[in-house]
């Protein structure tokens, strides 16, 4: 089967045929339909190796596997690479992974595929303050789109430094990038808790400079804040594990004035927290100025949270599939929303509207110069996604 005979069905020529496949733009819509009709009726499947001849384009975007952790929140990763994977097939395009271990080998693996393979395009995951990779990308006017904010990264524009800004981002990056708002999330999580009767609620979370983590934890902060509790001392800062969650929960529900309820920064870390839990619940152990009954409830100075036996609560960070098997209550991140954002942005980056409002006639575009979308000298819009999650309540709270 060959673009000839798909023009013969047709009706067109086999120039018409191939503006349909690479600058479907320049056809009219009649006539598209018409072509497509004949691709799908005869089962064409262009040759990727000639069109990349006429086009200059691999239709490759090449994605970092993440290192494998605990096993509960690597999965978030995993959903928005199956997110993105189907994302960018059916904007025509498919997925190269490479695995790197840190940002030096990950940077010398871009210098390899581009190389080797020639992918159109990055999506990097995982940003973090200081993070390298989008100098170094922007440098060689290689397109890219980050899952996850600058923290703090202006690329080659703005101005370095955190802003203070509530998204936690530095001015403008000069760069696309997608990420979810988790001080919305960790905030609504609060706002239930608060609901609920509690007042004394506590965070898990990660050690201050991690982008995502301080995200998360002001989300807490500002909304116990709002309500007119105090949040020094109701939180811990630990590594991402079972064990480092459990242990840290441990030490909130010991304290003279224990926690009633907890927002954890990940599903790990409250997985640890409902450990702690029902294993002092189980043997009733004494806190300082409280203790877990057999029915798993607190009771501080006769009272807790401002209610007789409130339940000791817990809301975890990515509703994993650990979260639904053991009934925790989760912050779901909208992954295959984002994983589309992303391929969105960057098929915006091969074909940028026109002044007129139609698509571009595609090419390799860089960041940088003339011709690129996102640079403000020449009008283009710097463009982020922040997407809202949502609460996925369970038994845990």
């Amino acid at each position: 089967m060959t673009i000839t005979d798909v023009a013969r069905r047709a009706g067109v020529s086999r120039q018409t045929v191939s503006n349909v496949l690479n600058s479907p733009e320049l056809v009219r819509e009649e006539t598209r339909d018409r072509v497509r009709e004949a691709i799908e009726t005869l089962g064409y499947r262009a040759s990727q190796a000639a069109r990349q001849m006429r086009t200059g384009r691999s239709r490759l975007i090449a994605t970092r596997i993440e290192p494998d952790r605990d096993g509960i929140n690597g999965s978030v990763l995993d959903r928005f690479l199956h997110g993105l994977t189907a994302s960018a097939a059916r904007a025509g395009y498919r997925i190269l992974l490479y695995a790197a271990g840190d940002e030096r080998s990950e940077i010398d693996t871009f210098d390899e595929l581009v190389g080797s393979h020639e992918p159109d395009a990055f999506v990097l995951t995982s940003t973090y303050h200081g993070d390298g990779r989008p100098a170094w990308l922007r440098e060689r006017r290689l397109p890219f789109v980050t899952f996850g904010r600058p923290w703090g990264n202006t690329g080659n524009a703005g101005n370095a430094g955190d802003t203070g800004s509530p998204d936690g981002a530095s001015g403008d990056p000069g760069y696309p990038w997608v990420d979810v708002d988790g001080a919305a999330g960790t905030a609504a999580a609060t706002r239930h808790l608060l609901d609920a009767g509690h007042r004394r609620i506590g965070f898990l979370g990660w050690p201050p400079g991690s982008g995502v983590g301080d995200d998360r934890r002001s989300g807490w902060a500002r909304t116990l804040a709002a309500a007119g509790v105090d949040p020094a001392g109701l939180d811990q800062a630990t590594d991402d594990g079972v064990a480092d969650g459990e242990k840290a929960a441990r030490d909130l529900l010991r304290a003279d004035q224990p926690i009633t309820a907890l927002v954890c920064a990940s599903d790990s870390l409250a997985l640890g927290a409902l450990h702690a839990v029902r294993s002092l619940t189980a043997s009733g152990q004494l806190t300082a100025s409280g203790r877990l009954t057999a029915q798993g409830r607190l009771t501080v100075g006769g009272r807790a949270g401002g209610e007789e036996g409130l339940p000791v609560r817990v809301i975890g960070f990515d509703d994993t599939p650990v979260a639904k098997a053991v009934g925790l209550s989760s912050v779901s991140q909208p992954l295959a929303e984002a994983a589309a954002g992303c391929v969105g942005l960057l098929t915006r980056l091969f074909d940028p509207p026109s002044p007129g409002g139609s698509g571009g006639s595609g090419g390799s575009v860089g960041f940088g110069g003339s011709g690129d979308p996102y640079d403000p000298e020449a009008g283009g819009p710097r463009t982020h996604v922040l997407l809202q999650p949502s609460l996925v309540l369970r038994q845990s709270s």
